[in-house]
């Protein structure tokens, strides 16, 4: 990706805010966590026993060692970025709105993300920006959903100041 300076503009963008469609859905790849990064995450940022050690996690309501909500989540970003957010225009996002755990993420599972947009409006405040809300979807090998998570992010328009198409 070129980085871009303040007085380098970034000539790689593929998607802007224009291009985000309401009910477009994106596939945005696949992970399979390991033990190891299992245990590695959870050590640095989620310590309980059902994340750390795979004995106390078979005592567990889980019933062996599980991923972090917060690796899972982590491990979605990932993959939005790798595969898509790195040729936007993103700008971030302003927050959450929803999150969902729906089942445990055990290691060797096979994680796929998708993103569908569910809305998208010009900033008031900024011309130069839209917001666009979106749901995420993680789904394991067996299609069973494991994430679920809605928010929004903000991309550079292409146009500043246009009005904004119809939905």
């Amino acid at each position: 990706m070129t980085q871009a300076t303040p007085s380098t503009p970034r000539t790689d963008i593929e998607f802007w805010w224009e291009d985000m469609k309401v009910g477009e859905t994106r596939a945005l790849g696949s992970v399979s966590p390991t033990a190891e990064q299992t245990i590695a995450f959870a050590r640095q940022f989620d310590p309980q026993p059902f994340h750390l050690d795979e004995a106390a996690a078979r005592e567990s309501v889980f019933g062996g060692l599980c991923a972090s909500g917060w690796h899972t989540c982590s491990m979605a970003m990932r993959l939005m970025v790798d595969n898509f957010l790195s040729r936007s225009s993103s700008l971030g996002s302003p927050g959450l709105e929803n999150i969902k755990w729906l089942k445990p993420v055990f290691p060797g599972d096979v994680l796929s993300l998708s993103s569908t947009v569910l809305e998208s409006r010009p900033m008031n405040s900024r011309p130069d920006v839209g917001l666009v809300r979106t749901t995420w979807s993680m789904v394991n090998q067996h299609g069973v959903q494991v994430l679920h998570m809605e928010g929004w992010s903000m991309f550079r328009r292409r146009t500043p100041g246009a009005p904004a198409a119809p939905a």
